[in-house]
């Protein structure tokens, strides 16, 4: 079973999307239209059966189980939606800082870190980087930065704050924030250069919550089946029964690891996260990147599927939105794309609106013959025998 996740690549706001404030949002309609991409293997397996795309009328015959899975949980975040593709359904979103942390939080982080901070207000980590770097270089305090997700984000340029050193005051503000405070996720963000051109390094770092168990890592582990983590997963889920991790550094390194691992069989399970959409172009506004690195994924498949072997089945799907073609640089709450291929699939079949995104995990779950405790599982529709 191999799951990949293109992060953020929503296709269509949700009902409840205007209580977000991600009203009419459609991170891969809008992009489609606006710079014309052509996606053929992603059109072939339905992609323009799911929602009306640009460019991608509806077929008569795809090559691939299609349709799309709502968010149960509550919330739009990556932690949010990769924890319910495995099974859990989060009933209270995690606590946002629309006006930086509160002095109390700050106060302890200081105490602890034997520093001051920088900033405490949400902004784009490019942007706060250019804005207080000089002032963070001249004096050694690290940035304290949040967003429109539940995030503690600490900025250090690696020459004044060694990655080691601001990974250990990541830990401690991790260990601070409990209760009322528990973010999702404490994210180290080292950059380089000179004032006027700070850029951030691939040598980033999440320290999640521990996902509750069961859930689908917890229980493949259990199992004694063999998973591969490619990506941000492993970080995702705290570490946490996360099997063989291998760590990327750009969309391109997970699409080629991927191949290796399947090529190989490197694991019953292959979970793979591609983050640059959300990073680079999502959270960026950038429209054109966004495109290229949905050709790109688009370019992977058939190398994925020479690799796969009869048995095999790949799942692509997404953990939430973020149109690049808005105003907003956050995540926004949208349905995901759900296709599903399988060397001895023989035709597409519509598998319709899910009710959650642990509708994936639980088809992973029954194919290894076991159940979570959410999810409604679509194994079946890879054919009868499997189900």
């Amino acid at each position: 079973m191999i799951l990949i996740v293109a992060d953020s690549a929503g296709i269509g706001a949700m009902p409840d999307a205007d209580q977000w404030g991600d009203a009419g949002s459609d991170t891969i309609g809008h992009t489609l239209a606006a710079t014309g991409v052509y996606l053929p293997n992603l059109h072939r397996m339905g992609l323009g059966n799911i929602a009306t795309l640009a460019g991608h009328p509806r077929l008569a015959d795809t090559t691939s189980l299609h349709g799309k899975a709502a968010t149960a949980s509550q919330g739009k975040d990556t932690t949010v939606g990769h924890w319910e593709m495995a099974g859990i359904i989060t009933e209270q979103p995690f606590p946002t800082y629309p006006g930086g942390f509160p002095p109390d939080v700050v106060g302890a982080f200081e105490q602890r870190v034997g520093r001051q901070v920088l900033g405490n207000y949400p902004a784009s980590g490019t942007e706060i980087i250019q804005h207080l770097g000089p002032e963070h270089v001249r004096t050694g305090n690290p940035i304290l930065y949040t967003s429109a997700d539940s995030v503690f984000q600490l900025a250090a340029h690696e020459a004044v704050i060694p990655l080691e050193q601001l990974y250990g005051m990541c830990l401690a503000a991790r260990e601070l924030l409990q209760g009322p405070h528990r973010v999702a996720r404490v994210i180290a963000r080292p950059f380089i250069g000179e004032p006027g051109a700070f850029t951030r390094t691939t040598n980033r770092k999440d320290f999640a919550v521990p996902p509750p168990e069961p859930n689908l890592l917890s229980e493949l582990s259990l199992a004694g089946r063999s998973l591969a983590s490619i990506g941000k997963i492993a970080s995702i889920f705290a570490w946490r029964h996360t099997g063989q991790e291998i760590k990327t550094k750009t969309n391109a390194d997970g699409i080629r690891i991927t191949r290796e691992m399947i090529a190989s069989g490197g694991g019953e399970v292959i979970l793979t996260n591609l983050v640059d959409f959300d990073m680079l172009y999502g959270h960026r506004n950038d429209t054109a990147g966004y495109a290229a690195a949905l050709a790109e994924l688009d370019h992977a498949l058939p190398g994925w599927m020479a690799a796969m072997e009869p048995g095999d089945c790949l799942l692509i799907t997404a953990d939430h939105g973020c149109d690049p073609t808005t105003t907003s640089t956050d995540h926004s709450r949208e349905y995901v794309p759900l296709l599903g291929w399988a060397p001895d699939l023989t035709r597409g079949a519509d598998i319709g609106l899910r009710s959650s995104l642990a509708d994936v995990g639980q088809t992973i779950a029954e194919n290894f013959g076991f159940t979570l405790p959410a999810g409604q599982s679509f194994l079946s529709a890879f054919g009868p025998e499997r189900g």
